[in-house]
């Protein structure tokens, strides 16, 4: 009989030799094994050219990105460059304008001034002219006066119509009288203040006067030989005779202004208004030219 310790130890031998056997080559748990390691082997060999293909990419991205990121780059320096051009030319066009700007008030300035001298000196052409004209207008007067007056009336005295004028304007432009002396002064010339018996004679006493007045103010008018001083509102010449006409007055004229009254009788000249040239005055108070009149020899 065998011992019990002994049947154990075979037992045990059998089975270590039998678990041994199956991880013999060529056993089921080798293959298991071998098939094992093969997997993990392609799975290593497949992660490995996945990484690879990653890392590839991975590549290729940074190299497009670095790429993408360098070309806008380029653009906004270049585009900062041209904004920089743009900025230097649109300072130097600024400046260009300015100094365009200041040369073209400068010039106004210039225009302005040269514009108030000519003004000016146009003024005073005019008034050359006007003077010019004027004393035309009288040397062509006496000239034609002269023509008429020779033998007939004496010297500084015009001829009209069988009547010789003296007008004092015209002689003595600043000698001033009253009436009263006015009429003195033309008696003492053997004539006395003119009397206007008609158009025509109306016409050439105001044409005589008409270089020397130049406007109708009465202060630039002469006394001829009518009065109201007997009668208000009653005109009479000198030689006695009472003046019906009234188209020969100004407008609003005669008006007895003032404290006195005004009864004597001035001429002025008004281009505008030919007849309407006669302004009452006051005798002694106002100092004026005046016109004489006397026969022609």
């Amino acid at each position: 009989m065998e011992s019990p310790q002994r049947g154990t130890n075979n037992h045990a031998g059998e089975l270590l030799k039998g678990d041994y056997s199956k991880f013999a080559p060529g056993g089921p748990t080798w293959l298991n094994t071998r098939l094992v390691i093969l997997c993990l082997g392609l799975l290593n060999a497949v992660l490995l050219i996945v990484a690879v293909v990653i890392g590839i990419n991975c590549a290729k991205v940074k190299e497009s990105s670095y790429q993408v990121s360098h070309s806008a780059a380029t653009q906004l320096i270049s585009e900062l460059s041209d904004l920089r051009s743009n900025h230097s030319d649109m300072l130097e066009a600024t400046e260009d304008a300015k100094a365009k700007l200041r040369s073209a008030f400068k010039n106004d300035a210039q225009l302005q001034v040269t514009t108030q001298q000519l003004t000016a000196a146009n003024k005073d052409y005019r008034r050359q002219v006007e003077t010019l004209r004027v004393e035309k207008t009288s040397l062509q007067t006496n000239v034609s006066v002269l023509g008429g007056t020779c033998g007939r009336c004496l010297s500084n005295w015009t001829f009209h119509n069988s009547s010789c004028y003296y007008f004092s304007c015209l002689k003595t432009p600043t000698a001033k009288k009253n009436w009263h002396e006015s009429r003195e002064d033309c008696i003492s010339r053997g004539a006395d203040l003119v009397v206007i018996n008609n158009q025509k004679e109306q016409e050439y006493v105001t044409n005589g006067i008409r270089s020397y007045f130049g406007h109708s103010d009465w202060v630039k008018g002469s006394w001829i030989g009518l009065t109201d001083i007997v009668k208000e509102r009653t005109w009479v010449w000198i030689n006695n005779v009472t003046e019906v006409e009234k188209r020969y007055w100004k407008a609003g004229e005669p008006n007895n202004h003032g404290p006195g009254g005004e009864d004597c009788l001035c001429i002025i000249y008004a281009s505008t208004n030919p007849w309407g040239t006669w302004v009452d005055a006051k005798c002694k108070e106002h100092k004026l030219s005046w016109i004489c009149e006397r026969p022609s020899d």
